[in-house]
């Protein structure tokens, strides 16, 4: 089966012009410039012809942070492959990762072949998976084969699904024995312990409090232990969801194939600042806390200068009635995955802060960098993340100029709402091409270089 996608306007390798791209069974055929292109007449007759009508064509989202619910055997009533797969592709997102903190936990390779077993039949994007390091699973890793896994997660702070590693004796040995890259959720857990039990002797149960609790602190704490040791150690690190301006320092400008140590960010830390806990509340309650106006502009700064380096959504599904809970008792966590891209793009063309920095020539290229091509490059992910002939035929088709009001109706994970209700996005995604098809239909295993 073929499909050309011509009259677009095309944006990969840092490049955006205007052309075409011929789509053979799962992967791209052939890209073409506007001069390059043959005449529509010249491709076969079964060839599918789709006018973009100068629509933005670009790589599909590659979301390397999600938390999907679905462990492979019990279900779970914040989300599953299905549901949540189905609002990453009404997203322009086209392959995730998940990790490791469901029920059961994925930490060990037995749990990784089920919950690939599950993914197979009701993942509707392609799917990997991170593996979680635990203290008894620690001695292990650097037994196991590689490719079977994106990468270790490490949590350095306690978040859902209880999966902190509090030994620094096992945190050193991680360190010192990693086979692959550890992506390393930072903060503090013993000032965040002290912070939360100065809040509940004062009895203040406001959200609010949430970014005093989990405190700038105790980011800057954890990451820069955990940078230390990578430094040391020389083992490749990956910090997730960075949160301050003051973490930053630790990072470096640069191809995230030549560092080190990377880092990620989540929309939500780049849209929403401390004064959104007095309308959104537990709403955007998450871990790390979203914290103040001069860390959320400093972090959209760094991503424009490449010291932040992927943008992952953290995708954390929760029941409604979970999140209408008292601040101590409410989950942490956002679902975020249906809107990342339209934010993102909302951020760069017409935000204020985006438009300061760039117009759309700087920033169309810099945010498919972003969000597919480095992680593309950063896990080794085979074959997707760019427009070229030979990859897989993951695509996502954007009108960038379709202002559209978020309403719960149109809400597809199954939690069923958003802190973004209400609000509304210029972007708009028109088609998801997953292995080179818009059908409804399960996606592929990740696969890894390396």
């Amino acid at each position: 089966m073929s499909t050309l996608i011509y009259n677009a306007t095309l944006v990969s390798d840092g490049l955006l012009f205007a052309g075409a791209l011929l789509i053979e069974d799962d992967h791209i055929k052939a890209v073409f410039t506007e001069s390059s292109l043959p005449a529509l007449a010249d491709f076969p007759a079964a060839t599918e012809l789709v006018d973009a009508h100068d629509m933005l064509l670009m790589p599909g989202v590659i979301d390397t942070h999600v938390h999907f619910r679905d462990g492979g055997q019990a279900e779970n009533p914040a989300g599953n492959f299905l549901t949540e797969s189905r609002a990453a592709r009404a997203g322009g997102v086209t392959s995730v990762i998940d990790m490791p903190n469901t029920q059961p936990p994925t930490t060990s390779l037995e749990a990784l072949e089920a919950k690939a077993a599950a993914a197979a039949t009701r993942c509707m994007v392609n799917y990997g998976f991170m593996l979680g390091a635990t203290e008894d699973n620690i001695p292990l890793l650097p037994s196991l084969p590689t490719r079977d896994f994106a990468a270790i997660k490490l949590f350095l702070g306690s978040s859902t699904g209880n999966m902190l590693v509090g030994s620094e004796a096992h945190i050193i040995q991680l360190f010192r024995t990693a086979p692959t890259l550890i992506v390393a959720h930072c903060e503090e857990e013993s000032i965040i312990r002290s912070n939360l039990d100065a809040a509940k002797a004062h009895g203040n149960a406001s959200p609010s409090m949430h970014p005093i609790i989990r405190s700038a602190e105790a980011c800057l704490a954890s990451s820069s232990k955990a940078v230390g040791l990578a430094r040391q150690y020389g083992t490749r690190l990956h910090i997730a969801h960075l949160t301050t301006a003051a973490e930053l320092a630790l990072l470096q400008s640069g191809d995230p194939s030549h560092k080190l140590i990377t880092a990620e960010v989540s929309p939500n830390h780049l849209w929403f600042s401390d004064g959104s806990y007095s309308t959104l509340g537990n709403l955007i309650k998450c871990n790390p806390a979203i914290k103040s106006e001069t860390d959320r502009l400093a972090l959209w700064r760094a991503l424009a200068e490449s010291r932040i380096d992927t943008v992952g959504t953290d995708h954390a599904p929760h029941p409604f009635a979970a999140k209408q809970r008292p601040y101590f008792d409410a989950p942490s966590g956002i679902p975020s995955i249906q809107h990342s891209l339209p934010m993102m793009l909302e951020l760069a063309l017409y935000r204020e802060q985006g438009r300061q920095l760039g117009g759309r020539d700087y920033w169309l290229p810099l945010i498919v960098e972003r969000m597919c091509h480095a992680p593309a490059r950063l896990f080794g992910i085979e074959k997707r993340g760019y427009l070229r002939p030979g990859y897989k035929a993951d695509l996502a088709l954007v009108d960038l100029d379709h202002p559209t009001t978020i309403q719960p109706s149109s809400l597809l994970s199954k939690c069923g709402w958003s802190p973004l209700q209400g609000e509304t996005l210029h972007a708009q995604v028109v088609a998801t091409y997953v292995n080179g098809s818009t059908r409804e239909q399960p996606g592929q295993a990740l696969t890894y270089n390396r």
